[in-house]
């Protein structure tokens, strides 16, 4: 089972994501992988606030900026304005809790 930040990153060298993960933190993994549209997918599929959040750092990343609003404000967070790969460190980090 995966528990940090590192060792979640050590597995983007897999074929394909760690048993267990939670649909965020896979649409995560695939987003790492560089699978917009499979992360995008796996982020679709959540309808919880994490889902949400994932969801909203994705349509930053793509950019659809309108899109993402709408999706932080259904995560209920604040737009992230710093940098992308710092956005994704802290949800992986906060997901993994």
């Amino acid at each position: 089972m995966i528990t940090d930040l590192a060792t979640f990153r050590a597995s983007l060298d897999d074929a394909t994501p760690p048993s267990g993960l939670s649909l965020p933190l896979q649409a995560l993994w695939w987003d790492g992988k560089g699978d917009w549209a499979q992360a995008h997918g796996c982020a679709q599929a959540d309808d919880g606030p994490d889902g949400a959040h994932v969801h909203a750092y994705l349509h930053r990343k793509e950019p659809d900026l309108a899109n993402a609003r709408y999706w932080y404000a259904r995560a209920g967070a604040s737009p992230a304005t710093g940098p992308l790969e710092a956005e994704w460190d802290a949800l992986v980090t906060r997901l993994l809790g």
